[in-house]
């Protein structure tokens, strides 16, 4: 399937996080912690049944160091939200639209396309306008939110470079999304329980709401996204994800009532513009041979060679 369609997919998936997460009325703590913890019910049963058909996961810590950054972000997303509004902080974790091409950059040497680096900005203000930043103002602590909102986001930006890393050339699907959750809710615990405080008893209310989120975004946004980011440019795979405070907005037309103003339609128009400038000719050609590229080279040399030998 094309990766970029399962990126979309996820991204549905995850976009429903805000809205479940509203509507269990517990911390940012306490979420991120039930959503991992929930989550696990389903995903080992996965593991091991990947685990038994393609063998044990190699990169293992490098799936337990994106959870931990993961983790990490959720806590801070959720008090960035709470100093700085939905609008702001929804602009901040999205730097890793930035975050993830300077790592690939950096570490891979991968160079964004030629579009990208002039659609940032385009990106970021329809992320702003769709997200409501136009009708909202600052929240009750807007410098400590913002701080938040940008280590969220550079924190989700290392989750997402890790896990495409260590994707590559595997066929594991189940198993990263296990360890990465694992890291998360370690991380939550860590850093949420002495700052913000984790409710180990919600209560059933919040608990079904919660169930529901670890199912959306923890299970099957992660799983679609984690198969396709080995197989996308960074910079396309950045851009695809913004589609979910766009997606977000469509579900919250669709699911609790709320009205987009012509703002934030328009700020959706601009990132769905942007995604798709970005996202053409992103897929890198998948390796289904088992040989290297230098393998598949010299076979295709041969095969060239046969063609055109006068008999």
């Amino acid at each position: 399937m094309d990766p970029r369609l399962l990126v979309i997919a996820g991204a549905a998936f995850i976009s429903v996080s805000a809205i479940l997460f509203r509507l269990s009325g517990v911390s940012a703590g306490t979420a991120a912690f039930f959503r991992c913890a929930l989550a696990l019910p389903v995903l080992v049963p996965l593991a091991r049944w990947e685990r038994h058909r393609a063998g044990p996961r190699r990169r293992a810590g490098v799936d337990v160091a994106a959870g931990l950054l993961l983790g990490v972000d959720l806590v801070l997303w959720g008090a960035s939200i709470d100093r700085v509004g939905a609008g702001i902080g929804t602009v901040l974790v999205n730097v890793q639209v930035v975050v993830v091409p300077l790592l690939a950059f950096a570490v891979l040497r991968e160079r964004p396309s030629r579009a990208f680096v002039p659609a940032v900005p385009v990106m970021l203000g329809g992320v702003a306008l769709a997200g409501g930043l136009a009708g909202h103002g600052g929240g009750p602590d807007p410098v400590l939110g913002m701080l938040f909102g940008a280590g969220a986001g550079v924190a989700y930006g290392g989750y997402l470079f890790l896990t495409r890393v260590a994707g590559r050339g595997q066929e594991h699907r189940a198993q990263p999304v296990l360890l990465s959750t694992l890291g998360a809710g370690a991380a939550s615990v860590a850093v949420g329980v002495p700052w913000q405080g984790v409710d180990f008893t919600p209560g059933w209310p919040a608990l079904g709401w919660l169930a529901a989120l670890a199912m959306t975004g923890q299970v099957c946004g992660w799983m679609l996204i984690g198969a396709a980011l080995p197989r996308l440019r960074a910079d396309a795979a950045g851009t695809l994800l913004l589609l979910q405070p766009v997606l977000a907005v469509v579900f919250g037309a669709a699911l609790l009532g709320e009205r987009p103003g012509p703002a934030q339609l328009a700020g959706c128009g601009l990132v769905i513009a942007a995604a798709w400038l970005t996202g053409r000719g992103s897929v890198h050609r998948r390796d289904d041979s088992g040989m290297g590229s230098r393998a598949r080279g010299d076979r295709r040399a041969g095969e060239h060679a046969d063609r055109t030998t006068v008999p």
